[in-house]
């Protein structure tokens, strides 16, 4: 283990702090007292969509780091658009915003060789795939203020979902018409043209209830050539047939047009932060999305401890997307599931056995053109591609002391990846490739104490590549891409003890045929190719900390909170023939985020924060470029008051640093590469919403 990776375990595994326990006690002496009969009456937990108790609850049983974060980091905010907004406080997630809404997303080094959109996480809605059936996804078709609550499994950790890859499962639920009943009206404005408004509705009824929720975007964006708007409509009805089987029907719909600033070097990024990159605006760069999906979950307690689970989805999107040609995409994906879980015992012990299936097939038609100025010119290319990924797990828990359970799980699963060219005037790039894979499990939790458990796991992920992957802009043909292999180990703990939480994990990955990127004709068009070996390593470091209680007096009632999220990382090639043990570009080795909230009991809270990276990050794969170093401050303040009514605002970079959010990376970079994508200057965001 290297010295920084020994010195980052040392300092993160002080965390855990006793606390005395709560006692109680009873009046033997007083008389009784005659109490009236009360009946009480409420409406059972939905058996399809569980609230985020249920499921910080149900994550317990993973033997790895997994997070919950509730609605309410999230809704009394204002200007929360981008993943790195939700998920500031996940530790290990590096989600960096790009333009619009767009994210550069990688947890525990996922896709970091992608520079566009989305490899390496699975995102779900409801539990329903909302990635690509060949594993390729983006952001644009998420509205954070539909989220109850966002559960994040990295990397092995969603083997119990189906999920494959390096990164893990994001899963994003939404409400139903009980966990969210009644409307909301919800209006925010601030900085560079942005305006926000959404109206919402919860109602249930007897056996049924519903919930939805439409939202609208707009944005001029800090940078030239980077205004966007956006239309959102996502719902679902929920029909509780019996007390044990429940159905729940969803639906989606997006409408987004976004321009795209594009990327500068790295002066350019520095010194004029708000300009465009030349060819985007002489091609009016866009990426414009319509989709809708539908999907529905139903759930059947078959018998005390046996739930049956089945769902299954259709999404149909079209993309309009001129960049340097003009991509002209239609695709379906048609996902389902099915999951069984049996609690019971063996042998006299506990035992929790899961036995799912996932199944996505996606159909995509692709047409690239000559971009003229954001129009379609000439035909250059058209292709039928089609993508079929299938997994079966099967996973044990069994407690062999009341509070030391042991897992052990095995995951097959099967990959199709084809491609029929279409436009066979330069040839033919035909080709299709098919991918199996086992993936073993292994694991341990410990409860040591109600409060606070101990976790490990080793786990085996296969990433097989996608489609664009397989047949790159930048060559023709269909590339004979191998799948990308790791084997993780992991341990840690989580907890609560008086006024402390904590989740805290270190890891460490080995890869076989990393996906990234290489210039294998020396030209300087990258292409995807499967690196020999790669490493991944780190800690994952989350603490939410009460400091003090009572600062306006006895009994009242505020508090002041520091919670805290710090990501060490480290990845690296492994002896590579060409550039050794350099580390892998596209995420900074450090990056800490702290938030001191003062919080009151009449509904006022203020919280200034900070984000920090204390070393840029390199951009190539010869490690000759870098991004800089940063710190920037943000204040947060709402107030809540008793009549529905609650008031937000939000300033961000309040000291108007200017430092670089994301970069494309590549396998050696000039001095005057245009691959930077600068950070938000100072912005400022309120809002206000009625909830009735």
């Amino acid at each position: 283990m290297r010295p920084s990776l020994s010195a980052a375990l040392l300092a993160a595994s002080c965390l855990s702090l006793p606390a005395p326990a709560p006692a109680w006690a009873q009046e033997a002496t007083a008389p009784p007292i005659a109490v009236p009969e009360v009946s009480v009456a409420g409406s059972a937990p939905s058996l399809t969509a569980p609230d985020a108790a249920e499921a910080a609850l149900r994550l317990r049983q993973v033997p790895g780091n997994v997070t919950v974060v509730p609605a309410e980091e999230i809704r009394a905010r204002a200007g929360v658009t981008t993943l790195r907004d939700v998920l500031e406080y996940a530790p290990g997630v590096f989600a960096q915003p790009k333009w619009g809404e767009d994210t550069r997303l990688s947890i525990r080094g996922s896709g970091l060789a992608r520079n566009n959109h989305l490899r390496g996480v699975l995102l779900m809605q409801d539990g329903i795939p909302l990635n690509q059936a060949d594993g390729s996804g983006d952001f644009q078709e998420l509205d954070p203020l539909t989220f109850e609550h966002v559960e994040v499994l990295r990397g092995g950790n969603a083997f119990g979902l189906g999920g494959a890859t390096l990164g893990g499962v994001l899963n994003f639920v939404t409400p139903t018409g009980r966990s969210d009943p009644g409307a909301v009206l919800r209006g925010e404005a601030g900085s560079y043209g942005y305006r926000r408004a959404q109206a919402a509705l919860g109602v249930a009824s007897g056996a049924w209830d519903g919930w939805a929720s439409l939202s609208t975007l707009s944005q001029d964006g800090f940078r030239r050539h980077g205004e966007g708007d956006s239309r959102r409509f996502n719902g679902n009805l929920g029909w509780r047939i019996t007390e044990d089987v429940e159905t729940r029907f969803y639906y989606g719909y997006n409408h987004i047009e976004q321009r795209i600033p594009g990327t500068v070097t790295r002066a350019q990024a520095l010194s004029d932060p708000r300009r465009a990159a030349a060819g985007n605006l002489l091609l009016d760069y866009q990426r414009n999305i319509e989709s809708n999906r539908f999907g529905n979950r139903t759930t059947w307690r078959i018998a005390p401890g046996a739930v049956l689970e089945a769902g299954a989805s259709y999404v149909h999107r079209e993309l309009d997307h001129p960049i340097f040609q003009y991509l002209d995409q239609r695709t379906d994906d048609v996902n389902g599931y099915a999951r069984l879980t049996l609690d019971g015992s063996l042998g006299g012990m506990r035992n929790r056995l899961v036995a799912a299936g996932t199944l996505g097939l996606g159909t995509y038609d692709s047409r690239r053109y000559v971009n003229n100025g954001g129009h379609a010119g000439r035909l250059t290319y058209s292709s039928t591609d089609r993508a079929r990924t299938n997994t079966l797990t099967l996973q044990d828990t069994l407690y062999v002391l009341p509070d030391l359970a042991l897992v052990a799980g095995l995951q097959l699963g099967e990959a199709y990846r084809a491609s029929r060219d279409r436009f066979l005037s330069d040839g033919d790039g035909s080709g299709s490739t098919t991918y199996r894979f086992a993936n073993p499990q292994l694991g341990l939790i410990w409860d040591i104490t109600p409060g606070v458990q101990g976790f490990a796991n080793l786990t085996w992920a296969t990433e097989p590549p996608t489609i664009s992957d397989l047949t790159p802009l930048a060559a023709r043909g269909f590339s004979s891409l191998k799948a990308q292999r790791a084997r993780t180990v992991e341990v840690g703990t989580r907890g609560r003890q008086g006024g402390l939480e904590w989740e805290v994990a270190a890891y460490r990955a080995s890869i076989r045929d990393e996906i990234q990127l290489f210039d294998p004709t020396g030209t300087g068009a990258t292409l995807a190719q499967n690196a020999d070996r790669t490493i991944h390593q780190g800690i994952e470091a989350a603490l939410s900390w009460t400091l003090l209680r009572d600062l306006a007096g006895v009994d009242a009632r505020d508090s002041l909170t520091l919670r805290q999220a710090y990501a060490f990382n480290d990845f690296r090639f492994d002896g590579d023939a060409r550039y050794g043990d350099n580390l892998l570009p596209g995420a900074p080795r450090h990056l800490y985020r702290a938030e001191l909230r003062y919080r009151h009991p009449a509904g006022f809270s203020l919280a200034p924060n900070i984000e920090w990276v204390p070393q840029g990050f390199h951009v190539d794969n010869a490690n000759t470029l870098k991004t800089n170093a940063y710190a920037i401050l943000g204040l947060r303040a709402g107030w809540d008051f008793e009549n529905g009514l609650s008031v937000f605002a939000e300033g961000r970079n309040l000291a108007d640093r200017r430092y670089i959010s994301s970069a494309s990376v590549t396998t050696v970079a000039a001095p005057n590469a245009a691959l930077f994508e600068p950070g938000y200057g100072r912005s400022v965001y309120g809002g206000v919403q009625f909830r009735f």
